[in-house]
């Protein structure tokens, strides 16, 4: 196998046809890069050049190996330079991992500015529950999950990305239904409820069962859903009532229930930012840089 340095050597002489010249070209002296030559030509079992003590002349192979070898040095310069693009974070590609709940602002804004920022890099995103966006992140499958996650584990970074308010969703046909303005949480305690499932996330789960035990109880879950989108169907379906983030019900088409805030604001991360724990990925920090400027941190 031919080394980059080797070609190197070789078109330096096949450009000069002098050995002192190409030895000042490539700084270094003459012995050296005529052994190195010499050296190269016996692994070959080919004679590259021709020598007299007047002259240098390359012969039919020295010159289609010289073109070879112009081909070795484009490589490993392209290769250097897309290296270092990446070492910048200019290339390559992100892969990110989101929760349904996602796709809207501030996402939206922050996937288009990064674009803008950087046309060469390929964005690419992946619907994800957050146990799979977790588990995404250390198998190296993705490198940022926009999840439902605020407490810490271990071997990422989390940063919480959207806050929101809770609200509670009725039933058409549920006497709450037809009032305005606030209502009280625990005036719910008795209803039949209906809940996400721990395992699509947990942390999520959570949060709202620490807002129903801070209402004074723990709801009476009679019906579980995988998805806000399938709580909300069960809910106008009038199987009981669900709390869910306020960004819930302005994405919610058509409107598949009755929507009251609670007079105690209960608020949540509604979504949070997660990386590996590791400063020295280019690509993650610029896209985290664009999504922390961001204004819409609140839904």
């Amino acid at each position: 196998m031919i080394e980059v340095r080797e070609a190197r050597y070789f078109l330096a002489v096949a450009q000069t046809l002098h050995f002192g010249r190409a030895a000042e070209l490539l700084g270094m002296s003459q012995p050296p890069l005529s052994q190195a030559i010499l050296q190269l030509e016996r692994r070959l079992g080919a004679r590259l050049l021709d020598r007299t003590n007047r002259k240098v002349a390359l012969t039919e192979t020295g010159r289609a190996f010289a073109a070879e070898c112009r081909t070795i040095v484009a490589a490993a310069q392209h290769a250097q330079e897309v290296a270092t693009q990446a070492e910048a974070g200019l290339v390559g590609t992100l892969r990110i991992g989101i929760v349904t709940a996602a796709l809207g602002e501030p996402l939206l804004s922050t996937i288009q500015t990064f674009q803008r920022h950087r046309p060469q890099v390929q964005t690419r995103v992946v619907e994800v529950d957050t146990p799979a966006g977790l588990e995404g992140l250390l198998q190296r499958d993705i490198d940022v999950a926009v999840v439902r996650l605020s407490a810490p584990v271990r071997r990422l970074r989390t940063q919480p990305w959207r806050r929101d308010s809770l609200v509670i969703a009725l039933p058409a046909s549920h006497p709450a239904a037809e009032t305005t303005g606030p209502v009280d949480l625990a005036d719910f305690a008795h209803e039949p409820w209906v809940w996400l499932r721990r395992d699509a996330s947990p942390d999520y789960h959570d949060q709202l069962m620490a807002t129903c035990h801070q209402a004074g109880f723990t709801p009476d879950v009679r019906h579980t859903a995988n998805s806000i989108a399938t709580q909300l169907a069960m809910v106008a379906c009038g199987l009981g009532a669900t709390l869910v983030p306020n960004v819930a019900v302005r994405s919610a088409l058509p409107p598949t229930a009755t929507y009251r805030p609670l007079t105690t604001r209960a608020e949540l991360v509604e979504l949070s930012l997660v990386t590996r724990d590791n400063p020295h990925e280019p690509l993650v920090k610029e896209f985290l840089r664009i999504a922390l400027a961001q204004p819409h941190n609140t839904a």
